[in-house]
Order: structure tokens, then sequence, then C-alpha cells
């Protein structure tokens, strides 16, 4: 009597939970195995050579750098850069070539500026190392909101002699006002962007995270180049008005010890990019 219950049972109803589960654990597994392929495989490589003995340069490869992997990946027709300030310590720029041995570095935007009055004490050499090593080279100068936007514009253009072949200065904004109101802020901001332009004859790039341009800034800067950061696990593709993407804040660059550097992703080819400079 039994056994012909058994035999009516339906299948789906015969496997428990936890076997359901187990399938759904394997299934993840293999989705998270084909998506990050390339990114797996090249940390397979690295772990393979370092078993091996064998000296490779980028020997501190992290799991940040699968994801990384990937998305350069998916833009392998566009242009790779980084930007780099003190936090990087000392740069050896005669080692900076590529990102992963993958892709080559094709531009670098470098700190120069902060407020009213701070310089980054390794702004000079970094520009110096990036023109040597034929490296498109851009200043930014970071933006404190509740300071005199005038002599903010004045720091950076004291500091930042720019060439022909240079990218356009960099307005990089990322915090909010304690002092002042939001339409203040827009107004420094607009003052520094009108400063520089005048002085340089080229607009400003906007750096900023996605939230804060989307709440802040997208109804004031649109004839702007934008460069967003967004370093969300889950972030495939470029919104249309991304113009640069920095994507990581935790990349493995030979050259620099930390590996806490910043990629980015311009929307263009190296001709494109080429084609922006001064």
């Amino acid at each position: 009597m039994s056994r012909k219950k058994h035999r009516g049972t339906p299948l789906y109803k015969q496997i428990s939970l936890s076997t359901y589960f187990i399938g759904f654990l394997i299934l993840c597994l293999l989705y998270f195995a084909y998506r990050y392929r390339h990114g797996i495989h090249y940390y397979m490589t690295i772990i393979e050579k370092t078993f091996k003995g064998e000296k490779i340069a980028d020997d501190k490869v992290t799991k940040y750098d699968i994801r990384n992997i990937e998305v350069m990946d998916n833009y392998y027709l566009k242009t790779f850069g980084i930007d780099v300030s003190h936090y990087q310590g000392e740069i050896d720029w005669n080692k900076m070539h590529t990102i992963y041995q993958l892709y080559p570095i094709n531009f670098a935007f470098i700190r120069s500026t902060m407020g009213t009055s701070s310089i980054d004490e390794t702004f000079e050499e970094n520009w110096k190392g990036a023109k040597e090593n034929n490296i498109l080279r851009g200043a930014y100068h970071f933006y404190r909101p509740d300071e005199n936007s005038t002599l903010q514009a004045q720091n950076f253009i004291k500091q930042v002699h720019l060439e022909s072949g240079d990218l356009p200065p960099v307005l990089d904004i990322e915090t909010l006002p304690r002092t002042q109101s939001m339409e203040r802020l827009i107004e420094g901001i607009k003052n520094w962007c009108r400063i520089v332009e005048e002085h340089y004859n080229v607009k400003p790039i906007i750096y900023t995270s996605d939230k804060y341009f989307e709440d802040y800034l997208n109804e004031h800067f649109k004839e702007h180049y934008i460069w967003i950061a967004n370093y969300n696990f889950w972030t495939e593709k470029m919104k249309g008005h991304w113009d640069f993407w920095q994507f990581t804040e935790k990349a493995t660059i030979e050259g620099i010890k930390t590996n806490k550097v910043d990629v980015n992703i311009y929307n263009g080819t190296i001709d494109d990019l080429q084609g922006i400079t001064l």
C-alpha cells in the first residue's frame, strides 16, 4: 500500500528542501564562475606562478582585481587610465605601463591642489613622471565647499601649468557644505569653473560620485565632461552621461606599492581622448 502511494508522489515532492538549496548554490557558483571567468583565470594564473616560485610583477592580487578585470574586459575597446595623489606614495612611473599586464595606461589624472591654499606634496613629481612616460596627463583640484571659490581657482592656476597635449583641468567635488546652502555651493562651483576656463581656454571636467551628480549637479553642468565614481560591484555599464567612469579604488598597479589605486575608463578611443586635450 505504501509503495503505491510513493509511486504516485510527484518527483519534485520527493526531493528535500536541502537538495533544492544545494542545487541553487551550485547554480549560483556556476553563474559567478562564468560571469567573472576572465578575472578568475587571471587570479588562478597568478596563484600558479606563485607556487612555482616565478617572479611576477603583480604579486599582490586581491579579490577586487577579479571584478576589475571583468569590467575592463567588457570595455576592451575603450581607453583606460588611473588617478593618483599623495595617498599612493612614491610612484615609479617607469614601471607604469599596463593594468594587470592586459591594458595600457593611456592617461593619468593627478591631484594638484586642495581648497584655497593646500598643495599635494607629490604633484610635481607625478606631473613630471607622467609626461616622461608618454602618459596623457591631467590635473585635478579637490574642492572644499566652505572655502572661497575664487581663491580655490587661483590656488589651482598658480600650481598647474598646462601644456599642449594635456587633458582639461578637473574639479573634484565630493562633500556637502556645512556653512552654506546648496545654491551657494553651485554658484561657487560655477565660479571656479568660469575662472579656470578663462585662464586655460577650456571647460573643466567635473568629477563626483554618481549619487552626488544626480542629486545636486545634473541640471547645472550639462556642457561639461563628466567623470563619475561608482564602485558598485553590480554596476556593469556606463550611463549615457558618463564620459569617464572611475569603477574601482582598489586596483593593483605595477609601480605603486599600495593596492588602493583608482582605475578609470574613458568612454572613447585613445584618439577621441587626445581630441579633447589642450
